[in-house]
């Protein structure tokens, strides 16, 4: 008993230590659609609101920023999630960055079969 007793903070430490890296690779999952979603909004031929897709494609509740960038050929959007932290001694938390660029839609082309 006494050794379970002394071997506990340990296991909760390594419990808790786990969990951490699953919200840091959920923030990191959560950035990447948000950055493709908005990225290939965006750069259809229609011209849609492609901060409003990538915000819409995350869960609800993220601490995300959305960058539009890019031009010319390409549209590229960039999403960074701040990482929720369970462990008080690491810091205030991680930002995790994700990008993703598509190519922009040509209207004067007709795609052939």
């Amino acid at each position: 008993m006494l050794e379970f007793a002394g071997f506990l903070p340990v296991l909760l430490l390594v419990g808790l230590a786990a969990i951490q890296l699953g919200l840091v690779g959920f923030a990191a999952n959560q950035a990447g659609t948000g950055a493709r979603a908005g990225a290939r909004v965006a750069s259809q031929a229609e011209g849609g609101d492609g901060v409003a897709a990538a915000r819409a494609a995350m869960t609800d509740g993220l601490d995300a920023t959305v960058t539009p960038g890019g031009g010319g050929d390409t549209t590229t959007y960039t999403v960074a999630v701040h990482v929720p932290t369970l462990l008080p001694f690491v810091g205030n938390g991680w930002t995790v960055t994700r990008s993703a660029t598509m190519p922009n839609d040509d209207t004067g082309e007709v795609a052939l079969p």
